[in-house]
C-alpha cells in the first residue's frame, strides 16, 4: 500500500468508486485549489483502494485544527488497516501544519468507523449533535 496526497484532478476522478456520487469535474478542481483542503489516497496494486479528506479549519482565537472529512475504503480492501493507515497519515499531515487536534463527527452506531478511529488514536468526546442547513443549487451533492 502507498499513501500519498491527490495533487490533480486526474487522481481524484480515478478515484470515483469511492466516493457517494459519481464526482465532477469542476468540483475536484475546486477542492485541490482551495487551501486547506486535502485528500489522501491509498494505493493497491497502482489502484485506489480508499482515501480520507480533511479540511484545515482556522480562527482567530483557536489556532489551526483538522477535520476528518470523509473516510472511505473500498469494499475488497476493508478490514486490512487501510481505513486506519489513512487517518494516521492525514493526523501526521495535521501535526505538520501546526495543527493542535483533529476530529470527525461519526455517527453512534457506525461501529466500523468508532473501531478505525480509536484504533488511530482517537478518544471519544461525548456525545455530539449534528445539526444541518440544505441549500438548492448547484452545489449540493446530486444537484445537476
Amino acid at each position: 500500500m502507498n499513501i500519498r496526497p491527490a495533487t490533480t484532478t486526474a487522481e481524484l476522478l480515478a478515484a470515483a468508486r469511492l466516493y457517494d456520487a459519481e464526482p465532477r469535474p469542476g468540483w475536484a478542481a475546486r477542492f485541490l485549489a482551495a487551501d486547506g483542503h486535502l485528500m489522501l489516497i491509498a494505493y493497491v496494486d497502482g489502484a485506489p483502494a480508499g482515501f480520507v479528506s480533511g479540511i484545515e479549519m482556522l480562527h482567530p482565537d483557536k489556532g489551526a485544527e483538522m477535520c476528518l472529512y470523509e473516510l472511505s475504503v473500498d469494499e475488497p480492501y476493508r478490514r486490512r488497516g487501510i481505513g486506519r493507515a489513512l487517518t494516521e497519515a492525514l493526523a501526521a499531515e495535521a501535526r505538520e501544519r501546526g495543527c493542535y487536534g483533529m476530529w470527525v463527527g461519526v455517527e453512534r452506531d457506525n461501529e466500523a468507523a468508532l473501531a478505525t478511529y480509536r484504533s488511530s488514536g482517537a478518544a471519544d468526546d461525548g456525545v455530539f449533535a449534528m445539526l444541518t442547513w440544505e441549500f438548492s443549487g448547484t452545489g449540493a451533492p446530486g444537484a445537476a
